[in-house]
């Protein structure tokens, strides 16, 4: 009787459709438009080591706090379980004293002794593959640290430009030739200080097996420089991926050093309009789709909320009087369901606060409220699940006063997303030509389903909530079903009925 139990459970078990055919796809061959990425500052984010901890003062903020690369090592499961698939980290170049953020760099070619060393940082490259995730760190080709012994080295003096503070931040010039925070600017146009920077980057390369560099203060180096770099370490690794970072506030021509061979960069006129639409509850959209491309393939913008060099978006969130958590909700929604590559800045699973430099570098804490994660977890689950979120065509429906409807599609597989950004509940009609009708859109993040009514959807939807929908054929009754579960009372009644015969 037992075994007759299990095979009805497993026959309804089978029975039961699946969400879609594509909703079930598990991306191969992924792209890095597929990515998502953990941003992480390695001395803010767990102490994994407490051997080295060396001169490490937790409550200075200007000082080192005790992160390591063993810390990131027992992490990557945290992270790997929140949907993300690569990691981006800080410097970890041996820096002169008090360089937590790994910016002012002594030697290139090693391991800051407050992270750990060569081999467990070639561990962390080991760990992050097997659980298929990839492994971006940055690389400082603009400066070195006053300490660098390049500097007292009379030979070198050509190695660096003549010091000068940058007056003009809109100057190119001066920003490429310019000494930045007082750090010693390297002389790219010296073919010594070119070839030592390349055989470093290829040497991090071939002896890590990382897959890619985010270059800091990318328009402060020669976009000639840059042309040279991304054709030669591109050779080392097939599909090896190079995303510019620039300071805050300074400007950038996108398309110029994406044909310079850097594949993205972070754009902050776009992160401006991010901020400015989700802090607040009743804004347009309209600032966002409209300027998305601004310059370089959209598909591998970083979409970010903040970084390194800004105030954290909680700060922006407080100031409006807001709620964190449905802020962080509506925006990492529109992050994670719109063309580009969500860059997520380590501690915003627990919408950490913090001001201006170093404020914003505060310690993670992983003792928190898990409400936010399990959201991330989810938008992350769907993120990998649907290639329509990251190779679809972007189309907006709706937009009006915080309310957004946008529908995404790629091969034969439709997502509409839904975001009321709004102080109420909202009411949305799409038509059939907007939206196929005679169908449902299925809702993956509420569990909400709207079935079409005379070739329209009605989508409602509760203030600070999100959905995202998926084009399915109507459901109803599971003829299938029915029909598997009448075969076994059959095939159960008869093997009663055997038994009572036996017995007789």
């Amino acid at each position: 009787m037992k075994k007759i139990c299990f095979l009805v459970i497993l026959i309804m078990f089978l029975q039961i459709p699946p969400l879609s055919a594509q909703a079930a796809f598990q991306k191969e061959n992924r792209l890095w438009q597929d990515e998502s990425v953990y941003s992480i500052m390695i001395d803010r984010f767990n102490n994994g080591d407490t051997s080295n901890d060396i001169d490490v003062f937790a409550n200075d903020p200007l000082a080192y706090n005790g992160g390591d690369l063993q810390g990131i090592i027992d992490k990557l499961d945290y992270i790997h379980d929140m949907g993300f698939t690569s990691i981006r980290l800080t410097p970890i170049f041996d820096n002169a004293k008090e360089g937590y953020h790994g910016y002012w760099v002594n030697n290139f070619k090693e391991i800051d002794e407050h992270f750990g060393t060569l081999e467990t940082f070639q561990k962390l490259v080991k760990e992050a593959h097997k659980r298929k995730m990839k492994v971006l760190i940055d690389f400082v080709a603009n400066n070195v640290a006053s300490s660098h012994p390049w500097v007292s080295d009379t030979s070198k003096q050509d190695w660096f430009h003549k010091k000068k503070d940058i007056s003009d931040w809109n100057n190119q010039q001066e920003l490429e030739n310019g000494w930045v925070d007082d750090l010693p600017d390297l002389n790219q146009d010296n073919p010594e200080v070119k070839k030592y920077l390349l055989d470093a980057a290829k040497w991090w390369i071939n002896t890590t097996d990382i897959d890619g560099f985010s270059l800091t203060d990318a328009n402060h180096v020669p976009l000639s420089f840059w042309n040279d770099f991304s054709k030669e370490v591109k050779k080392e690794k097939k599909g090896f991926f190079l995303l510019g970072v620039a300071p805050k506030n300074t400007s950038i021509n996108l398309q110029e050093y994406e044909n310079a061979g850097i594949d993205s960069l972070f754009n902050y006129s776009y992160n401006d309009n991010l901020r400015k639409a989700f802090a607040d509850t009743d804004q347009s959209f309209s600032a966002l789709y409209s300027d998305a491309k601004n310059g370089q393939n959209s598909f591998l913008r970083p979409n970010f909320m903040d970084n390194e060099y800004t105030i954290r978006f909680t700060n922006d969130i407080v100031e409006k009087r807001q709620f964190p958590g449905s802020r962080w909700k509506m925006a990492l929604t529109y992050l994670y369901s719109t063309p580009g590559i969500p860059v997520f800045y380590y501690g915003s699973e627990i919408a950490l606060i913090g001001g201006e430099i170093p404020d914003n570098h505060g310690q993670m804490s992983f003792r928190t409220e898990k409400e936010l994660i399990d959201f991330i977890t989810k938008l992350g689950e769907l993120r990998n699940q649907l290639p329509s979120l990251t190779r679809g065509t972007m189309e907006m429906l709706y937009d009006q006063k915080g309310m957004v409807v946008y529908k995404r599609v790629y091969k034969g597989e439709t997502a509409i997303i839904a975001i009321n950004n709004s102080n109420k509940s909202q009411k949305v009609r799409l038509s059939n030509e907007q939206v196929e009708g005679g169908k449902e859109l299925r809702g993956l993040l509420g569990g909400d389903i709207v079935r079409s009514k005379d070739n329209n959807y009605y989508l409602i939807l509760d203030r600070d909530n999100s959905e995202i929908y998926v084009l399915t054929n109507k459901s109803g009754i599971n003829l299938s079903l029915i029909s598997a579960l009448v075969v076994v009372c059959l095939l159960c009644f008869l093997f009663l009925f055997k038994i009572k015969k036996r017995k007789d």
